[in-house]
């Protein structure tokens, strides 16, 4: 009977990853749009970097505002060998040069790590902001390993064939990725069941506890962070074999404030979190930025509300509706969602039409003809501003007084006896 359950659990633990790596595997050839494979090879590094910084804000409490230095330096090094590789000094399939990213990454988190560790909280905080400063600055002064505002560039068809494949093509590198995304995500995993990890979300919430049942907080950070950096370096080297260049821009503090956003909009609190989070922001940032130039004024918008009404992120707030579920009251929600469902669309379409409108006739006033929403309108009349203004006031007002009829859902949906709401 104990076999039966231990099969049982071991196949239950196991059948997510396979589940994961079958789709992995089936999803360019489901999507087979012309940009698609480079929008998913995107997405696939963002996810190992969001996830490394899970690794610090989520589960070990450190808010860096640096943590792109260590994709940069990875990154660099690793078009660096690439370039070494090309004129035939050392021989190294490019299959391994995601390695040689982490590696990198890991020796300079153990370098930072070993004086920024010592603190958490603000300390630590704006140490990481000095050190990404000083480390974008450099990019800028050490232009033999730098490359100043050029960058660094190389060649990943120069690489010796693995099994006979060039990596020329986009879809061999979508591939490259998706196996280093689908082996540092598991690693990940395995290490929040370690000791260490499992202590690391203790010194996040009660760090003097930690240390009275014999863990040191400093140790517990130090390794967290040595192994955040190892993970961003990997993410490093699949960037520098996606793009073949890196910059200042893949280290400075707006790419570190990018991971930021991406993981907090997952949801820091959770493990697929980070994941949800890189695959909604590179859509933002790539599908809907070739859509308009506003793009990072509602990536900004996105974050604030999840600041504001969602602070466990996307995960979290599906997360949340665990509880009325196992209740058997799920279905008490559905009513008062579908009826606030429609008044939100409107308040949404009509506020980014009418910021697009605007925005439109500021940047682009001699273009009479403008198209929002599969819809082409006259520009220079007064109709579409009319129309764009009702729907949203009418959303936001209907929205607001169906927000009440949802809050009194909630409560009783996850009322429990004796507990209150």
């Amino acid at each position: 009977m104990a076999n039966g359950t231990n099969n049982t659990m071991s196949m239950s633990s196991v059948l997510p990853w396979i589940i994961a790596a079958i789709a992995l595997v089936i999803l360019p050839f489901v999507f087979t749009g012309g940009g698609s494979i480079t929008i998913m090879n995107q997405i696939g590094i963002t996810i190992v970097l969001a996830m490394s910084y899970n690794m610090l804000l989520g589960q070990g409490g450190m808010l860096s505002f640096g943590h792109a230095v260590y994709m940069g330096l990875g990154g660099f090094v690793a078009v660096h060998v690439m370039n070494i590789v090309e004129y035939q000094e050392i021989w190294l399939p490019l299959p391994f040069l995601p390695l040689v990213g982490g590696l990198v990454g890991l020796g300079f988190a153990t370098i930072i790590g070993s004086f920024s560790t010592r603190k958490a909280g603000t300390v630590f905080a704006m140490i990481s902001l000095g050190i990404g400063e000083l480390i974008a600055a450099c990019c800028i002064i050490i232009t033999v390993f730098f490359g100043g505002e050029e960058g660094i560039s190389g060649d990943r068809t120069m690489a010796p064939p693995t099994f006979g494949i060039e990596f020329i093509s986009q879809k061999e590198v979508y591939f490259l990725i998706a196996f280093w995304v689908l082996v540092s995500t598991f690693l990940m995993y395995l290490f929040t069941q370690t000791p260490v990890g499992k202590m690391a979300n203790a010194v996040r919430d009660n760090p003097e506890r930690a240390e009275f049942v014999g863990y040191s907080m400093r140790w517990v950070r130090f390794v967290s962070f040595c192994a955040a950096g190892f993970f961003a370096g990997v993410a490093g080297g699949l960037f520098a074999i996606n793009f073949e260049i890196l910059t200042e821009l893949n280290l400075n503090l707006n790419a570190s404030f990018t991971v930021l956003l991406a993981t907090y909009i997952g949801g820091v609190g959770f493990f697929l979190g980070p994941i949800v989070g890189a695959i909604l922001f590179t859509l933002l940032q790539t599908v809907i930025g070739l859509k308009t130039d506003l793009w990072a004024l509602y990536t900004g918008v996105v974050f604030i509300l999840t600041v504001m009404f969602l602070p466990a992120g996307i995960t979290g707030f599906f997360a949340m509706h665990l509880v009325p579920w196992h209740l058997g009251r799920f279905g008490m929600l559905l009513k008062p969602y579908a009826k606030i469902f429609l008044p939100a669309l409107m308040f949404v379409i009509g506020a980014v039409g009418l910021t697009e409108l605007v925005n439109h006739s500021r940047h682009h006033g001699d273009e009479v003809l403008m198209s929002l929403f599969w819809v082409e309108f006259n520009t220079k009349s007064a109709v579409p501003y009319i129309v764009l203004v009702l729907l949203t006031a009418v959303g936001f007002w209907f929205s607001r007084l169906f927000a009440r009829e949802v809050k009194e859902a909630w409560g009783d949906a996850t009322f429990v006896e004796g507990q209150g709401r």
